[in-house]
């Protein structure tokens, strides 16, 4: 029974991963003025990037603990950025610009929404690539 659940689980993490990783694809260069020693536009080509890997090593090989962790690392960072971007003004920082946007609108709000599916799903599978990994053990002698 976990078998099937697993693979609804890559599916589900692997399709909001895509989303995130298409949304901020699709606005980097509309942030690329935003800029410290790194842009905005960076900062989410890098998202992006993570985000597309997370879910291609979910397809291929989603029975792995690591690749798990990675998803639920990258759609949490995402989910989190997002929030404390939206609601608290931590101005420019180290090499980081001033990301603060008070706003929601609707690639924002998209993207948010698969960041928060996306980690939901990737701790599920994660514990159940772990319960899976647990049965599979031959039991001690």
């Amino acid at each position: 029974m976990a078998e099937p659940a697993l693979w609804a689980l890559r599916l589900v993490t692997a399709a909001a991963l895509a989303v995130d990783a298409y949304v901020h694809a699709d606005l980097a260069a509309t942030y690329d003025s935003v800029t410290a020693s790194i842009s905005q536009g960076t900062l989410f080509r890098i998202e992006a990037a993570a985000a597309a890997l997370a879910a291609l090593l979910l397809i291929v090989a989603g029975r792995r603990l690591l690749v798990w962790a990675f998803a639920f690392l990258v759609a949490l960072a995402g989910i989190a950025a997002v929030l404390v971007y939206r609601y608290v003004d931590l101005g420019a920082f180290g090499p980081f610009p001033n990301m603060y946007e008070p706003i929601w609108f609707t690639e924002k709000t998209v993207s948010a929404v698969a960041e928060a599916i996306a980690a939901v799903t990737a701790l599920a599978g994660f514990l159940t690539a772990r319960q899976l990994r647990r049965a599979r053990r031959p039991a001690a002698a």
